[in-house]
């Protein structure tokens, strides 16, 4: 446990180290055209393909553009859209989307038991960490560190994300947290923990 407190505190110093520009929601919102097609006007996707970006941490959604921008993150319509973004227009755009109101969903009665318990006291015998404990208890994340919301997140969508950290496709996380906590996690797990969070409130 004194391991893990550790390894996150050297995360948390690690993206607080990172300086973003101040982003202005008004100026995002009419960044946010292109946005839209996939993610909805308000950042409320209606397919479970694109991820719902409303209520999300500012600085989490202005690194993920850099990531896309940069190539640490892959994904071919993303890394097209990101290319021409300023460091400003990503900022602006992150503040825009943490400004709206995410539409939450409910969690599939079949998931609650091992979800819920993953969630909120991890797998001991794993080494798997409580989610809870970066992305808080109703799963509105932690913006300071950027460790993004997921209460309402489509369950595709996460069950998707964190297999591509188990599998290594995805890498832009600090100090490989998730990829090291998503390596330990069974298909089940992946997929009961996905669906608890879609009803976090």
């Amino acid at each position: 446990m004194n391991k893990l407190v550790i390894s996150l505190s050297f995360a948390l110093a690690a993206f607080g180290a990172n300086v973003h520009a101040a982003g202005d929601a008004g100026a995002g919102k009419a960044k946010s055209a292109a946005c839209a097609a996939c993610h909805g006007t308000d950042g409320n996707s209606a397919a479970p393909t694109f991820p719902k970006l409303a209520g999300q941490g500012a600085d989490y959604l202005a690194k993920q553009l850099a990531n896309f921008k940069s190539g640490e993150r892959k994904n071919a319509i993303m890394q097209g859209q990101a290319a021409g973004l300023s460091e400003q227009d990503m900022a602006d755009l992150g503040a825009y989307y943490a400004a709206q109101a995410p539409k939450l969903g409910k969690t599939n009665p079949e998931s609650l038991e091992v979800g819920e318990k993953l969630y909120r006291g991890g797998n001991a015998k794993t080494g798997v960490p409580a989610c809870m404990s970066c992305h808080g208890p109703t799963g509105v994340g932690n913006a300071p560190a950027k460790f993004p919301a997921l209460r309402g997140q489509f369950a595709a969508y996460t069950e998707s994300a964190l297999k591509a950290f188990r599998s290594g496709e995805r890498a832009n996380d600090a100090g490989q947290m998730m990829r090291n906590i998503a390596s330990k996690m069974s298909d089940g797990e992946i997929k009961a923990v996905s669906e608890y969070v879609v009803g976090l409130r």
